[in-house]
């Protein structure tokens, strides 16, 4: 039903499907930027580091400000993305993936730190390969408070996308009456009904988006240069392992039921 909604509304300006932006983004992230990451860890400096720290950050802060304007024009091809894959439809949450990745990232490598971080470069400095291991006070308490901050946040967007529908199913209800079996007034009706929904339905994802950029910024914020560029890779990593064919195959093909818990 949200999703007659959203498409009902349709398209505000004459805009680029955000697919195509996304193909390209991910084009960068995979053959650009994570490759050199990658490089920057082997140089003695911590300069080109922190440029390949920035640089990779503010791609994916690029790619959140393309988000935002997307559903300025169609926020049904991000809420509905009939584009994703397999794999990514059930990490999704109100049009991105859910913001909960973050922070479950960030877990993994507190939960590594107690072996050392089993890294498979062995020419990573000790400097990365103590990163994450024995986290000060200050870091385990930032993380605590961005995991609190979602834990309130995604139930109350949730609510809000629940409230939306409800109401424009209340709203074409209350003057099906008025129907008559005319198709003209049918649709008028139902239209007038979305119209007053769709700017709604922008604002949870707007919302929905901001919560999402505003973790990843409070995970950078918290960490050192060398804690951001694992991380950072890591999370390049899960973005562009989706898109992974043989990956892609496999999971299309698996016989066994999968269930996901986000």
């Amino acid at each position: 039903m949200m999703k007659a909604v959203a498409r009902i509304g349709g398209c505000k300006k004459s805009c680029r499907p955000f697919k195509n932006f996304y193909g390209e983004w991910i084009d960068s992230l995979k053959n650009t930027l994570l490759p050199a990451l990658r490089h920057s860890v082997s140089v003695s400096s911590t300069s080109p580091l922190s440029t390949h720290v920035q640089m990779l950050y503010h791609h994916f802060q690029d790619y959140y400000e393309a988000l935002d304007l997307a559903a300025s024009d169609d926020v049904s091809q991000l809420l509905y993305p009939e584009w994703r894959n397999s794999i990514e439809k059930p990490f999704l949450w109100l049009g991105d993936f859910h913001p909960s990745i973050f922070t479950n990232l960030l877990r993994s490598f507190l939960n590594d730190s107690e072996d050392g971080n089993n890294f498979n470069n062995r020419d990573r400095r000790l400097l990365f390969a103590l990163a994450w291991k024995d986290p000060s006070k200050a870091l385990m308490s930032r993380i605590e408070q961005i995991e609190c901050g979602l834990r309130l946040m995604v139930p109350a967007l949730v609510d809000r996308a629940r409230n939306a529908q409800a109401a424009f199913i209340e709203r074409v209800a209350v003057d099906w009456e008025n129907f008559e079996g005319r198709k003209e007034v049918a649709k008028s009706i139902i239209a007038k009904a979305a119209m007053a929904q769709i700017e709604e339905l922008v604002t949870i994802f707007l919302d929905a988006n901001r919560l999402r950029r505003s973790i990843l910024m409070e995970i950078m914020g918290a960490t050192d240069v060398y804690q951001a560029a694992l991380y950072l890779e890591r999370l390049a990593e899960f973005f562009v392992g989706f898109l992974d064919t043989g990956l892609l195959l496999d999971f299309e093909h698996c016989r066994m039921p999968i269930t996901f818990g986000i």
